[in-house]
C-alpha cells in the first residue's frame, strides 16, 4: 500500500472566495487520509479555518500584489518545501502561483489554480505582462486545475500551453442545505422579516461588479420600492461603493455588511442572491447560495454558465458591466416569488447533484496521484535559495 500523499497549499491573502474552496477541499483531503499542510499568511480567517479541518498551517507572509517583496517570500516558500518534503505543491491564484512557481521551478510536481486569470485583471501593458508570465511559468507546472471548462479554454486562447485538468469548485452543501429559515434568519441579522431581500457576497473589488450593481439599483426601486440590497464583504471599494449608494440616493434601501466569517445566514436570508462578477473562474458564492436554496441571478463570465442549473440562463444570466440588463432581470425576478421559489429548489438539487466539495476533493487527489507517478526529469532547476 502506497503512504498517504502530502500536499503543501500555497494561498495568497485576501480573497474570501478563494479562502473558503481551499478550507473545504483541505477538509476533503484529510478525510481522504493526505497529509495536508497550508502555507498563508498567519493570524487569517484561512488560517484559523484550514487549521480547524486538519491540516497543518505554517506561516507566509505575502503580500497580495507582486512588488519588492516577491523574492524574500519565494525564498519563504523554498524553506517550507524543504522543510515539509511535500509530495507536491498546490498553488492557488496569480500572486501565490508565482511566487510558488519561482521557488520550486519544477523540483517538486506542482499544481497551480488561477482561481480566475491574472491577465483578466488588468489591460495594457500590465495584461500582457501577466499574459507572458503565464507562458512562461506553463514550464514550471506539471497540471493546471481550472474551476471550469470556459476558464481552461481562455488560457489555451491566451496561449497557455499546459497540462489540464478541469474540476467544478464544490461547496460543503451541508453547511449550506441545515439551518434556521428565511424568517429566522432575518431576525437574528436584523432585516426587515417581509422586504424583497437581494443579497451580494463578495470581496469588494472591481472583479466582483459590485458598482454595477448599485448602478442598477435605482431601476429596481422603481419597480420594486420596498426592496433592499446587502452588500456582504470587505475590500479596496468599500469607500467608492458607499460614496455610490449615496450618490443614486438609495443609502437607505443598501446596507453594507462588511467582511463575514460565515456568509450562509445571509443566503438564509435572502430571496435572491446576485453576483454581478467581470470576471471569474467559477464564482463559489452562487453554489453557496444554490446550495442554500436560494435562486442566483450571475453574469455571463467564466463558470456561470457551467454552474447554473440547465433552463435557468433566461431569468438568472445576464451581461457583465450592464447595469440596464442587470436592473431589469433583478426586478423581474423580485416581482415573480413563485418563479423565485422553483429556481431556488431546482438549484439546491442542481448543487447536491453536481458540485459537493467532497466529489471536488476526490477529482483533485486523482489529479495528485496522476501528477505524483508521471516520471520525472531527474533535475529540472534547483530551488531557490
Amino acid at each position: 500500500m502506497r503512504p498517504p500523499l502530502t500536499a503543501l497549499h500555497v494561498v495568497q491573502p485576501g480573497d474570501g472566495g478563494v479562502a473558503r474552496v481551499v478550507t473545504d477541499v483541505v477538509g476533503a483531503q484529510v478525510d481522504l487520509g493526505m497529509r495536508v499542510y497550508v502555507a498563508c499568511p498567519p493570524g487569517t480567517p484561512l488560517a484559523m479555518a484550514a487549521g480547524a479541518r486538519g491540516a497543518e498551517v505554517l506561516p507566509w507572509r505575502a503580500g497580495r500584489e507582486p512588488g519588492p517583496r516577491l523574492v524574500a517570500e519565494s525564498r519563504r516558500i523554498a524553506d517550507l518545501v524543504g522543510l515539509v518534503r511535500p509530495d507536491l505543491v498546490h498553488a492557488h491564484s496569480a500572486k501565490a502561483g508565482l511566487a510558488a512557481r519561482i521557488a520550486v521551478r519544477g523540483r517538486v510536481p506542482t499544481v497551480y489554480q488561477p482561481h480566475a486569470w491574472s491577465f483578466e485583471a488588468a489591460d495594457g501593458v500590465t495584461g500582457a505582462l501577466a499574459r507572458r508570465w503565464e507562458r512562461w511559468a506553463a514550464r514550471w507546472t506539471d497540471r493546471v486545475i481550472c474551476v471550469s471548462e470556459a476558464e481552461r479554454r481562455r488560457g489555451e486562447y491566451a496561449g497557455v500551453r499546459a497540462s489540464w485538468s478541469v474540476v467544478h469548485n464544490g461547496v460543503d452543501t451541508a453547511r449550506f442545505t441545515t439551518g434556521p429559515d428565511r424568517a429566522a434568519a432575518r431576525a437574528a441579522l436584523g432585516l426587515p422579516a417581509s422586504a424583497p431581500l437581494v443579497v451580494c457576497v463578495g470581496r469588494l473589488c472591481r472583479q466582483k461588479g459590485q458598482d454595477t450593481l448599485l448602478e442598477a439599483w435605482p431601476a429596481v426601486l422603481d419597480r420594486v420600492p420596498h426592496a433592499r440590497l446587502v452588500l456582504v464583504g470587505d475590500g479596496p471599494t468599500s469607500e467608492a461603493l458607499r460614496a455610490t449608494a449615496h450618490r443614486l440616493g438609495a443609502p437607505g434601501s443598501v446596507t453594507f455588511a462588511g467582511a463575514v466569517a460565515d456568509p450562509a445566514p445571509w443566503y438564509r436570508a435572502a430571496d435572491l442572491v446576485v453576483q454581478p462578477s467581470r470576471w471569474e473562474g467559477m464564482a463559489l458564492a452562487p453554489l453557496e447560495a444554490m446550495a442554500a436554496g436560494r435562486p442566483v441571478l450571475v453574469t455571463d463570465v467564466d463558470g456561470a454558465r457551467e454552474s447554473l442549473p440547465p433552463g435557468q440562463e433566461t431569468h438568472c444570466l445576464v451581461r457583465p458591466s450592464d447595469p440596464a440588463a442587470l436592473g431589469a432581470a433583478l426586478a423581474v425576478l423580485l416581482q415573480r416569488p413563485v418563479l423565485r421559489e422553483a429556481l431556488g429548489r431546482q438549484a439546491q438539487r442542481h448543487v447536491l447533484r453536481r458540485f459537493d466539495v467532497r466529489r471536488a476533493g476526490v477529482a483533485i487527489a486523482d489529479v495528485y496521484r496522476e501528477v505524483t507517478a508521471a516520471p520525472r526529469p531527474e533535475l529540472r532547476e534547483p530551488i531557490s535559495q
